[in-house]
C-alpha cells in the first residue's frame, strides 16, 4: 500500500514538472517570438510599408497635383485669360483635351478678371463671394503660404458627386494672381486606389485631414466618416496623429483584445495625414496556432512519459512484491506473506461458516543430505520437494516456505480429515519421488502435522497446534501424518 502510495505521488510529481517544464519553455518562446514580431512590425515592417505606400501616392495621387500645375504655368491660359477671354471655346477644348488625357472626372478654369467658371463642356457659371459653393475659390485666391489645396467637395457639373479638387493658383508674368485651374477626381476613384494599397500591403491604410477629418479610406473604413477623435480606439492617439510633423509617427492603440499599431505621417503636397494601421493580432494568430502546437506535443510527451514511467514502475514493484513475498530457492511464497494471506482467509472462513486447516511439514533427516551430498544438493532437494507440494495440493491451497526444511500449506475450505487425507497423499509423493541424489543415495521422507482452525483462535495458537502435531509426526518414527 506504501509502494502504492509512493508510486502515484512519483507520477504526480513527475506529471507536474514536465508540465511545469515545458509550459514554462513553450511561454517563454511564445512571448519572446510575439515580442520580436512586435518590435519588427513597429521598427521595420510598417515604417517601410509606409514609405512605400508613400512612394506609391507619389506616383497616383499626387500626379493630378502635377497636372494642375502644368495647367496653371501653360502659356496658353495664361494668354487667353491676359487677351480678354476671347473665343471661349478655345479654353473650353483646352480643358477637355486635359480631361480626356488625363483621365479626369472633371478639369476646370475660373478667371479672377470676369469671374466665369469654366469647364471641359462651357461656361458652367459665374463665382460669386456671396454664393457657399464657390467659398473654396475666395480660400484659393486669399492663400498666400502655397499654391494648391486638396479639396474635397461636390461637384455642380457631375451632379454634385463627390469629388477630389486639386485647386491651384494662376499667374500672370509679373507674379500677379488671375484666376484658378485644376482637375478633379472622384472619391469613388481615389476609395478604390486606396483598396489596391490594402490589398497589396494587407494593412489598413485611410487619409485625415489637419482637423481629424476622414477624408479618404479603403473598404474596411468606407462608412467610418467624421473625426478620427470619435472613432474607437484610435480616438486615444488621434491628437499624436495629427501633429503636423513632417517625419513618419510610430503609435500604437487598443480596440476591443486587439493591439494596433500605427505609422502615420503628414504630407505636405495633400495637406493630409496618411495613416497606416497593422493588426498585430493577425499576425500574432499563427505564433498562437504553433503555441497550442507545441503544447498538444508537450502534452503527448508527458503522457507518453508518463506511461513509459508507469509501466517501469509497475514493473519494478511487482519485482520488488515478488522478492518481497516470495521465497528465492523455491519461488514459494515466504512466511510473511503468509501471515496477511491467512488474515484475509481467517476472515473468509467466518464469514463463509467454512472450515480452514493447515499442514505443516518438514524433511526428515535434512542434515544428513546436506552433511552427505553437500548444501547444493540439500537446496535441489528442498526445490524438489517444493515441486512435489505443489503438484500434489489443490490449485486454492496456499502453500509456503515456513523456514529451513519445513513448509506451511493453508487449506481454504477442507476439514480436519479432508486435510490428514491431503497430507497423506502429499508425503506418499514424496517418499516416492526421485530427487536424483547421488550415491550412497538417502531416502527422502517428511513428517507431517495437520490441524484445523477453531472459531476465535488467534493465528500463533492455530500454527502452534500444527506445529505440535508436526512433534507428534517426528515423535512416532517420521515419515507420516499427524492431526491435532
Amino acid at each position: 500500500m506504501r509502494l502504492l502510495s509512493i508510486k502515484y505521488r512519483l507520477l504526480i510529481l513527475l506529471t507536474l514538472i514536465l508540465g511545469a517544464g515545458f509550459m514554462a519553455t513553450s511561454l517563454a518562446s511564445y512571448l519572446a517570438s510575439r515580442q520580436a514580431i512586435e518590435h519588427g512590425i513597429a521598427d521595420q515592417t510598417l515604417p517601410l510599408t509606409g514609405d512605400n505606400i508613400y512612394s506609391e501616392i507619389q506616383k497616383d495621387m499626387l500626379r493630378p497635383v502635377f497636372i494642375s500645375s502644368l495647367m496653371a504655368h501653360d502659356t496658353f491660359v495664361r494668354d487667353w485669360i491676359l487677351a480678354g477671354e476671347n473665343k471661349p471655346e478655345q479654353i473650353v477644348r483646352y480643358l477637355a483635351e486635359v480631361k480626356k488625357k488625363y483621365g479626369a472626372i472633371t478639369s476646370f478654369l475660373v478667371s479672377d478678371k470676369s469671374s466665369k467658371y469654366y469647364y471641359a463642356e462651357g461656361t458652367l457659371k459665374s463665382v460669386s463671394p456671396q454664393a457657399t459653393r464657390d467659398i473654396w475659390y475666395y480660400r484659393v485666391r486669399a492663400m498666400e503660404q502655397t499654391d494648391y489645396e486638396t479639396n474635397v467637395d461636390v461637384d455642380m457639373a457631375n451632379r454634385d458627386s463627390m469629388t477630389i479638387f486639386i485647386n491651384h493658383r494662376v499667374y500672370d508674368y509679373d507674379g500677379q494672381f488671375i484666376g484658378a485651374t485644376g482637375i478633379g477626381l472622384t472619391l469613388a476613384t481615389m476609395s478604390h486606389i486606396i483598396d489596391r494599397y490594402q490589398a497589396r500591403f494587407h494593412r489598413n491604410i485611410y487619409f485625415v485631414d489637419g482637423a481629424g477629418m476622414l477624408v479618404l479610406a479603403g473598404k474596411t473604413m468606407r462608412n467610418g466618416h467624421g473625426n478620427i477623435r470619435s472613432l474607437p480606439g484610435v480616438n486615444a492617439i488621434a491628437e499624436q496623429i495629427i501633429n503636423h510633423q513632417s517625419e513618419p509617427t510610430h503609435l500604437s492603440y487598443q480596440l476591443g483584445r486587439a493591439q494596433i499599431l500605427v505609422n502615420s505621417r503628414f504630407i505636405p503636397e495633400l495637406g493630409w495625414y496618411l495613416v497606416v494601421e497593422q493588426n498585430v493580432s493577425d499576425e500574432v494568430q499563427s505564433l498562437q496556432r504553433v503555441f497550442i502546437f507545441n503544447l498538444a506535443i508537450s502534452f503527448g510527451v508527458t503522457l507518453l512519459v508518463l506511461l513509459l514511467t508507469l509501466l517501469t514502475v509497475n514493473r519494478y514493484q511487482r519485482r520488488i512484491e515478488r522478492i518481497a513475498s516470495t521465497d528465492a530457492l523455491t519461488g514459494l511464497l515466504n512466511r510473511q506473506s503468509l501471515e496477511l494471506l491467512f488474515q484475509r482467509a481467517m476472515l473468509l472462513s467466518k464469514r463463509n461458516e467454512q472450515p480452514m486447516s493447515a499442514i505443516l511439514f518438514d524433511i526428515d533427516f535434512f542434515k544428513r543430505v546436506n552433511d552427505t551430498h553437500g548444501h547444493l544438493w540439500g537446496d535441489k532437494v528442498i526445490r524438489g520437494v517444493a515441486d512435489v507440494a505443489r503438484a500434489t495440493v489443490r490449485e486454492s491451497d496456499v502453500i509456503t516456505r515456513w523456514g529451513g526444511e519445513e513448509y506451511l500449506v493453508l487449506l481454504n475450505n477442507c476439514s480436519l480429515a479432508q486435510a490428514a487425507e491431503v497430507a497423506e497423499n502429499l508425503r506418499a509423493a514424496i517418499e516416492h519421488h526421485d530427487f536424483g541424489l547421488p550415491a550412497p543415495e538417502l531416502p527422502v521422507t517428511i513428517s507431517l502435522g495437520v490441524a484445523e482452525y477453531r472459531p476465535e483462535e488467534s493465528e500463533s495458537a492455530f500454527f502452534s497446534r500444527a506445529d505440535s502435531a508436526l512433534y507428534q509426526a517426528k515423535h512416532h518414527g517420521r515419515n507420516g501424518v499427524h492431526a491435532a
